[in-house]
């Protein structure tokens, strides 16, 4: 694992800034109001040929009584306990106060090398520098993040903490969580991780950022995705949340496998529907898991009466595959990894050139495409031309001659005979002259 960078300090300092600047893309929310950032949100990164792991916390607020403030002190607190070194983050505008003492003498009990950061100084307000080495935390280092100022010195003074090492390209199986607020999501990634890593209340919209979390299990590297609740367009009000349900869709691109949470409790709703359906169309194998069955009453047939309703809703990617799980009491949890690595499987197996030409042609023999103003479609050669999500190339006599519904009785011909279950496949035709 690359040593790890933490960045901490009271809220609306600039921490979530410097993030996004040493990330080089804005990963972090940032907004001129404290809060906005509430769980610890990670981003690989090098500096002078040093690989390290960069993580952004929630502003830490002393002596808060409030549910969400000491939540979010408890993300900055398991940061710290895992950091190689951390960056304290001040804010120079505004001057040193006693919450800036408070956070310094915890961080003096880390015993972790910290880094003084006065943030938001420019070359008329260097002077301003002298009242934070009261915090008896060494120099102070002046920086503007917003303006790319004086981030250098501070990396520079960072990576000498620790040794030397190579950037490890990331091999780990991305697994994005997806749904609707409040469906279990960050639940469901606390129990598989086995550590409370994003914060978890009754309130909706509690996950803000999509928060990476690299773990290994079984020998099998894996970073977790935990997203923002997606709501409905006409829901979404809040710029904040705006922003954090795009980052969400943003996690389905970069992600290879995706799990949509569904509340049992509720069933599988339109918006469900249409979260899955972006999951369909951006080509990613997934995973529907039904969450909070430990509320569901049963008897012997409820999870067919389920999964009816799931084939009824989700008739374009019949391919699903499910599983009914609690989040909050383990049931049938240690299922999900094992249904993203079968799934990512799936989506990366190759069908043999010949034995696909074979498969189709035959199908075709047995049932013959429709004609179309007295032409027929004609296969000449079939391939596989990528994988996740599997594509198939049809060279046929002319491409406007397949009707989708002899495209869909080709997937199906397909997949009968290969697994291709949790995972879309992609079937182009490309018309070929005639000799």
């Amino acid at each position: 694992m690359n040593p790890l960078i933490a960045i901490v300090g009271r809220p609306n300092v600039g921490k979530s800034t410097f993030f996004n600047k040493v990330a080089g893309r804005k990963i972090s929310i940032t907004e001129d109001r404290p809060g906005v950032t509430r769980d610890r949100i990670y981003v690989d990164s090098e500096w002078r040929g040093k690989p390290f792991t960069l993580v952004d916390t929630g502003g830490i607020e002393p002596g808060s009584e409030d549910i969400m403030w000491k939540q979010i002190a408890l993300q900055a607190q398991l940061a710290v306990e895992t950091a190689d070194v951390i960056l304290f983050f001040t804010d120079g505008r505004e001057g040193l106060t006693s919450s800036d003492y408070d956070v310094a003498e915890y961080l003096r009990r880390s015993k972790k090398p910290v880094l003084l950061v006065v943030n938001k100084i420019d070359e008329y307000s260097e002077d301003k520098l002298f009242e934070f080495y009261a915090l008896g935390l060494g120099e102070p280092f002046a920086v503007s993040a917003e303006h790319s100022r004086g981030i250098g010195d501070v990396l520079d003074r960072a990576v000498e903490w620790f040794g030397k090492g190579e950037s490890a390209e990331d091999d780990s199986l991305k697994i994005a969580v997806v749904g609707k607020p409040n469906a279990g999501k960050s639940s469901l990634v606390n129990r598989i991780l086995g550590e409370e890593r994003t914060i978890v209340t009754p309130i909706a919209g509690t996950t803000r950022d999509a928060i990476d979390t690299p773990f290994e299990r079984g020998g099998r590297r894996y970073t977790v995705i935990d997203t923002a609740g997606i709501r409905r367009k006409r829901s979404v009000s809040d710029d904040v949340e705006y922003y954090s349900v795009l980052r969400a869709f943003d996690a389905i691109r970069r992600a290879d496998v995706v799990l949509l949470v569904v509340d049992c409790g509720e069933g599988i709703t339109e918006q469900d529907v249409r979260i899955i359906g972006q999951v369909h169309e951006a080509g990613k194998p997934s995973v529907i898991v039904m969450n909070k069955w430990d509320t569901v009453e049963k008897d012997t047939h409820t999870i067919e009466k389920f999964e009816a309703k799931l084939k009824e809703d989700l008739k374009f990617m019949d391919y699903f595959k499910s599983v009914y799980i609690s989040a909050k009491t383990g049931q049938r949890v240690d299922r999900v990894l094992d249904l993203c690595g079968e799934v990512y499987d799936h989506s990366r197996f190759r069908i043999p050139t010949g034995a696909l030409n074979d498969l189709l042609m035959d199908a075709m023999r047995i049932s013959e495409p429709p004609s179309y103003l007295g032409r027929r479609m004609k296969l000449y050669f079939a391939s596989q031309v990528s994988v996740g999500p599997p594509m198939f190339v049809l060279m046929v006599n002319d491409e406007k001659l397949l009707h989708f519904s002899y495209e869909r009785y080709l997937e199906n011909v397909i997949r009968g005979a290969y697994d291709f279950s949790g995972t879309p496949i992609r079937i182009q035709v490309r018309s070929k002259k005639e000799e």
